[in-house]
């Protein structure tokens, strides 16, 4: 743990000797809630009750220096929460954090509260649980439930993955057109993969009318806005986007280029 900046403003007429006293506390109490942690981690599955009594202990330990309680104090609670003395945040960025942690058991518990409350997070959470069996048995019914609520209230994700379901005929017929539909939405909002989606609609003719000029137009915006971590993603978006322009004429090639370039999210 980095130690604390000085605080200045303490104590009017102190010593440089009983500030530098003061400081050595803190670091011994950081010292001590360090280990009381590496315990706690060590020793929790074995010794539920003795981590629980670290933990409470490690929680008094952030209140004994009012001056640098805060940070004490954080490092304390987020130990509590680890073995169960205080409650992780419940909110739906809580709730996908922990689907992305794998953590599948308390995003669902996170996300289904929230999800009957009308939040379009958790519910899209929630139909990723459901749509990839995470922790659940798979239910593309309760997937597209949920992907339906959320995208009702303009939710990327529902959007997105409510295009998919329509793709692939899980849980709602086949219906490439709807597809499309729920793409664009996402696709208006900056979602690259949904971008990528509809400029293979557009170049296929699947769901829309085949447009050259529309599905180069989003393979250049996909290939613009995929991570540059995910290479894969956007050499493909490069590639697609190079095979449609050799099907159109220069005017066709700068309108969709300028289209592109316009382009903004809703």
């Amino acid at each position: 743990m980095p130690l604390l900046p000085r605080w200045r403003g303490f104590g009017l007429g102190r010593g440089r000797a009983d500030e530098a006293a003061l400081e050595e506390r803190v670091t011994a109490l950081q010292a001590a809630l360090a280990t009381c942690k590496d315990t706690a981690r060590r020793w929790a599955r074995w010794q539920h009750g003795l981590v629980t009594a670290t933990a409470a202990l490690c929680l008094a330990l952030g209140f004994v220096l009012g001056v640098y309680s805060g940070p004490l104090k954080q490092a304390a609670v987020d130990l509590a929460t680890a073995v169960g003395l205080a409650s992780p945040p419940r909110n739906a960025d809580a709730a996908m954090a922990a689907y992305q942690n794998g953590d599948y058991a308390t995003a669902l518990q996170l996300s289904r509260p929230l999800a009957d409350q009308g939040d379009a997070r958790a519910q899209s959470t929630l139909g990723l649980i459901y749509y990839g069996g995470r922790g659940v048995t798979q239910d593309d019914n309760e997937a597209v439930k949920w992907f339906r609520r959320a995208a009702d209230q303009d939710d990327v994700v529902g959007n997105f993955y409510l295009g998919v379901m329509f793709a692939d005929g899980r849980g709602v017929p086949q219906d490439y057109a709807e597809a499309a539909k729920w793409y664009r939405l996402a696709a208006d909002l900056g979602d690259a993969q949904a971008q990528y989606n509809l400029g293979l609609a557009y170049a296929k003719g699947e769901g829309v009318a085949r447009h050259y000029v529309s599905a180069h137009m989003w393979f250049n915006l996909a290939a613009a806005r995929f991570p540059a971590s995910d290479l894969r993603s956007r050499s493909a978006a490069v590639r697609n986007r190079d095979l449609v322009a050799g099907n159109m004429t220069p005017e066709q090639l700068a309108e969709a280029q300028k289209l592109a370039r316009d382009w903004k999210p809703k």
